[in-house]
């Protein structure tokens, strides 16, 4: 990852999947970040052993519980976060915590998409918000006037299942109530790249394609290759891709 030299990062969602490898993926860089922030609901629990394992081998891993659907965890984070961070800010924010419920279009309910588009979306949009002084306070102590991930990013983690262009996927899994909070989340990242732009901070959906985790399935790409491809494509991104919508190749994914 030659291209992606970040202080700070905070991953959401850290304990397993996608979240894990990018906790992994950060701590195995030859300049690795100075502090890895790693979130999940219940830090000390059995589902967050592999994280706590690698926060007893490495210093600059902090794990901090955060409870994605609540305004006052998410507050109280951010806290935490300043609080480590002393005068510096915060360079890369990964919004990677989701939920899925699989379900056929005719069995979703009223609380199924209420809970999917709170912990997909709404989390994401109060995450930015939190966390926006400490993205700022990054972009102002980082050299350089373009936009880059390496000074200061949200990137949310979206899904080609949220394309409407596309609609991939739907003989083999409708899963309604996730496809929209996707296509809402996509809007979230257009409207955060246009808000954020003026404060030097870059913001981008990404497709991490259908990888094995608990959300996706057997088949499909390693969380491996999966974090190692989305790495490239964060090194890679300047101003012209705020806003934009890509997979984790680099492809240019349609809304």
């Amino acid at each position: 990852m030659a291209g992606l030299h970040v202080h700070s990062v905070l991953v959401t969602g850290a304990n397993r999947g996608l979240g894990l490898g990018f906790v992994q993926h950060f701590l195995r860089m030859p300049n690795p970040p100075q502090w890895i922030f790693a979130t999940c609901r219940d830090p000390k629990g059995q589902r967050a052993q592999d994280l706590q394992n690698l926060a007893s081998k490495h210093p600059n891993l902090v794990i901090i519980a955060l409870e994605i659907a609540d305004p006052a965890s998410i507050k109280a984070a951010a806290a935490k976060v300043e609080e480590c961070l002393g005068s510096s800010g915060l360079n890369l924010l990964i919004n990677n915590a989701g939920m899925v419920k699989p379900k056929m279009l005719e069995a979703e309910t009223l609380e199924d998409m209420t809970e999917t588009y709170t912990t997909n979306t709404v989390g994401p949009l109060l995450m930015g918000q939190a966390f926006l002084p400490l993205l700022k306070k990054a972009a102002q102590g980082s050299p350089g006037s373009g936009l880059s991930c390496s000074k200061a990013a949200i990137v949310n983690i979206s899904s080609i299942g949220g394309s409407i262009a596309s609609a991939f996927g739907w003989e083999l899994i409708q899963v309604t109530s996730y496809r929209c909070s996707k296509a809402a989340l996509n809007m979230l990242s257009k409207c955060q790249s246009l808000a954020y732009k003026e404060h030097g901070i870059l913001c981008v959906a990404l497709h991490p394609g259908w990888v094995q985790t608990d959300l996706g399935s057997s088949a499909g790409v390693t969380v491996d290759d999966s974090v190692q491809g989305m790495l490239k494509v964060l090194s890679s991104l300047s101003e012209k891709d705020t806003g934009t919508f890509l997979d984790w190749e680099g492809n240019v994914i349609p809304w």
